[in-house]
């Protein structure tokens, strides 16, 4: 691993430390958006062809799709390509598309699609609960919305459960009450209603206290664990350092290195060795009405459909006991005996759903009443998605012919996940728009970033949203 770039300067260590970091964000930076810039005229090309050819083809394509009884939906989460995905889905239905998103993202390239009618921004639900909800509820009555589905960031989802009395005045909101929200969203409450319900979860402990893990007695069980905060965090949840240590000494350090607190608690949570997969599922009214299953990875970026008859048996016990109307996502561990563990929940969409891309009922999933025979999943035809700029860097760490092989076999097998030739420009503007001016912005304050994240369309921050 390259050194950080040192500086001699005449100062204090913990200055000269702030000063290394700051060097260091900015070559990072500097570099990225280089590399970018190079990439641009290629992708300005391509988006230019597809747009020609679409103009070429147009009359000899269907005419667009009016709905039988056409709507208007309003979709949160407008940086990700959750937001976007289901935009499209309603847009080809037939139905008018109305994107939002928070201040901070007012340059989300997904704004630029045709599947999206209008664009607003509104206050982060964090730091003015009330203008936030004040906010929605206005632009539900100035578009007269007659559906709120929100693509919302971990952070917003209760607040959107909080936003559900004053929209429901006024428009659907295909969400949970806060109280579901809250406990579907808590890693250990939610373990323990699953438990409740007969349904196979991995052995859990709520922790406040760093001691709490310290003095646990590790020799009484037969599976190592793991620490996951119970707030999300879009850092340390990729650490899966396993508990105990090889010392008593090294487990201490590494549980006082974590913010756990009884304000912050933390789950700790028996690690099952298995196969990994993450889900979504679409309900109403307790009805699984599409689903999808993909195998997954701490950071997931690739998704393609299996079929997996014991989880979809889990998620539709969980949703028809509880009577869910919503979008709900799992993490699942299948052990070595076939046994299901869902490991956490999400109260919102997963990014799996754009497994859908080019399945023609996804609205009628969320706005249908009439039960289903059953749930919806990706078609048979559907590629796996892949979001290309990952693919690239994944080459600059290719060591071998194998490793190699399976790049190519992605890229030649699946289909980029936000690139669509009927739709080209959100492929330009995301990658040339929103995250240059997020990086520019960080640029100019010397701030540092971890990982660029497409698929969420932002910059992964320690203490970031």
């Amino acid at each position: 691993m390259q050194r950080p770039i040192s500086l001699s300067l005449p100062q204090s260590p913990t200055l000269s430390t702030g000063v290394k970091v700051k060097v260091v964000a900015f070559f990072k930076t500097f570099g990225t958006l280089t590399l970018l810039l190079i990439a641009l005229p290629f992708n300005a090309l391509i988006v230019l062809i597809s747009l020609l050819w679409g103009i070429v083809r147009s009359p000899f394509t269907k005419k667009v799709v009016v709905a039988a009884h056409p709507q208007t939906i309003l979709v949160s989460g407008a940086k990700m390509t959750k937001a976007l995905q289901l935009a499209r889905s309603f847009h080809a239905a037939g139905h008018r598309v109305i994107l939002i998103e928070g201040h901070k993202y007012w340059l989300s390239g997904h704004k630029f699609s045709k599947a999206v009618s209008r664009f607003y921004t509104v206050s982060a639900p964090q730091s003015d609960p009330e203008g936030y909800i004040q906010a929605l509820v206005e632009i539900v009555k100035k578009e007269k919305v007659d559906l709120y589905v929100p693509v919302c960031s971990p952070v917003a989802s209760y607040y959107d459960s909080l936003a559900k009395p004053a929209l429901s005045e006024y428009c659907e909101v295909f969400h949970f009450a806060p109280d579901i929200t809250k406990m579907l969203d808590d890693k250990f409450a939610f373990s323990d209603r699953a438990r409740s319900l007969g349904l196979s979860v991995p052995k859990s402990f709520k922790i406040t206290n760093p001691q709490q893990v310290i003095n646990f007695d590790f020799s009484q069980e037969t599976r190592k664990y793991i620490l996951k905060s119970i707030d999300y965090d879009s850092v340390r949840r990729l650490n899966l350092t396993k508990l105990p240590c090889d010392t008593p000494e090294e487990t201490a350090a590494f549980v006082n290195s974590l913010p756990i607190s009884p304000e912050k608690p933390w789950i700790m949570q028996e690690f099952i060795p298995g196969k990994e997969f993450c889900t979504h599922s679409t309900v109403r009214d307790g009805e699984l009405r599409l689903h999808c299953c993909s195998n997954s990875s701490a950071f997931q970026i690739n998704y393609e459909n299996v079929e997996n008859t014991q989880i979809r048996e889990w998620v539709q016990h969980f949703v028809k006991s509880l009577a869910l109307t919503g979008q709900v996502s799992f993490d699942f561990i299948q052990a070595e005996d076939g046994t299901v563990y869902a490991i956490e929940c999400n109260p919102r969409t997963h990014s799996a759903i754009t497994m859908f891309y080019n399945h023609p009922g996804v609205a009628d999933a969320y706005l249908g009443k009439t039960p289903l025979d059953a749930p919806l999943e990706p078609l048979a035809t559907s590629k796996p998605t892949y979001f290309i700029y990952h693919e690239i860097w994944r080459l600059t760490g290719i060591r071998s012919w194998k490793q190699l092989q399976t790049s190519v076999t992605t890229l030649v097998r699946g289909t980029d996940t936000i690139y669509s030739l009927d739709d080209p420009i959100p492929f330009l503007t995301l990658h040339h728009w929103q995250i240059p001016l997020l990086l520019l912005k960080n640029l100019q304050q010397l701030k540092g970033w971890v990982k660029i994240d497409f698929n969420i369309g932002k910059l992964v921050e320690l203490g970031g949203d």
